[in-house]
């Protein structure tokens, strides 16, 4: 039995939640993002993408292309809750889903009367969305998730799409190759250069081939351009935390160090967080102190794996903990409330220089295989390995 997979986006969302709180703006070319010339574009309304605009383009360029754009920057607490009541809903009426990011949701509808019987009870969810929170969705059902999800992206917005196992070739074969989810601007790059510009070169190129071309990504990228992908859809609180502690080989007070051992600490779980494409709603910070008193404290905060935010808040609640002034044995920290999320730099604080540092320090990471790369504490000019 083929499975039946829906991808489910909210249209626009930032900038449809911005629009339920502003509905003065609609029909106009709205940006949501970094208000500086060095800001990023996290969204934009569909009368502004007709210019251009794009997530992730630099704001001036944006600007540039759409004069006339609205410039806002993202009211994250805004956006967390419209992506929490939404998620209510689908927990309530779906059998099986996943919250593949603050506006993406995978569902498993195998065997629920074939395809039909899914499209329909997926048109009623999205159309219950719409009705509890004025918020516009797109879908797509197929055999897997990444069918689904390249239906849901030729659908939008407000629109569906079935490819059943049949059709699934036929609908691949002739798009380009950006559009399989997953493959990044370098990869795009690298198989234009070789002349694989649509799915179907791509697919009938040898999948030995694509291994010593990409390693197991390019195998991955074969499978997808073959419409294979055997991902399951997996609930999103699978995974409760993240974290990590230190306990000291002398116990100490030397607040500096203390800082500087939690910044370290928080780039850690952060960088944890991008590698496996998570970002958190809660952030906690634990001390132990050398009479064994154990202090603890929390904070709730938009979906992010933004270092600059979470160390921020690990500052502010080790500030908040550590009043007694004893000396300390034990320090950690540790980030919750995950969700899975393709958004890996959170843009709406990011400038583009901050976006290329995380780049180039996850980068390195993954590259030495050494997740305790950080940057020095006093700047962004160096690496040290603690």
């Amino acid at each position: 039995m083929d499975r039946q997979i829906v991808h489910m986006d909210l249209d626009a969302f930032y900038v449809s939640c911005t629009l339920l709180k502003m509905p003065e703006l609609a029909g106009k070319p709205l940006i949501i993002g970094g208000t500086s010339n060095r800001g990023v574009v996290t969204s934009a309304s569909y009368e502004a993408r007709k210019y251009g605009v794009q997530s992730a383009m630099p704001t001036r360029l944006a600007l540039q292309r759409c004069p006339d754009a609205i410039v806002l920057k993202g009211d994250f607490d805004l956006f967390t809750q419209y992506s929490n009541t939404v998620n209510e809903i689908i927990t309530e009426m779906a059998p099986v889903h996943e919250r593949a990011s603050i506006d993406e949701f995978y569902l498993d509808m195998t065997g629920m009367d074939k395809f039909f019987g899914s499209h329909l009870f997926t048109q009623e969810l999205v159309r219950k969305v719409f009705n509890e929170t004025g918020l516009p969705m797109s879908f797509g059902l197929s055999i897997n998730k990444t069918v689904a999800k390249m239906c849901t992206n030729y659908s939008k917005p407000k629109g569906s799409l079935l490819i059943n196992s049949q059709e699934v070739q036929p609908f691949l074969d002739p798009q380009s190759i950006k559009n399989i989810p997953s493959l990044g601007e370098v990869t795009y790059k690298l198989l234009r250069r070789i002349s694989i510009k649509i799915i179907e070169t791509l697919r009938q190129v040898p999948a030995d081939s694509m291994q010593e071309l990409l390693g197991k990504n390019g195998v991955s990228l074969w499978k997808k351009a073959n419409g294979i992908d055997q991902a399951p859809v997996v609930p999103y609180n699978v995974k409760k935390s993240i974290s990590t502690e230190k306990t000291f080989d002398k116990d100490t007070q030397d607040i500096k160090e203390l800082k500087a051992l939690l910044l370290a600490m928080v780039e850690k779980v952060a960088f944890q967080l991008r590698d496996a494409n998570l970002m958190c709603s809660t952030i906690s910070v634990r001390i132990r102190y050398s009479n064994r008193d154990t202090e603890s404290a929390q904070t709730k905060i938009a979906f992010t794996s933004n270092d600059e935010v979470l160390i921020k808040c690990a500052h502010e609640l080790f500030d908040r903990l550590y009043q007694r002034r004893m000396l300390l044995r034990l320090i950690g920290v540790k980030l919750s409330g995950l969700v899975h999320g393709n958004q890996q730099i959170d843009l709406f604080h990011d400038n583009v220089k901050m976006i290329n540092l995380y780049q180039a320090m996850d980068l390195m990471k993954r590259r030495f295989d050494d997740p305790s790369l950080i940057r020095r504490a006093t700047g962004f000019s160096a690496y040290e390995n603690r």
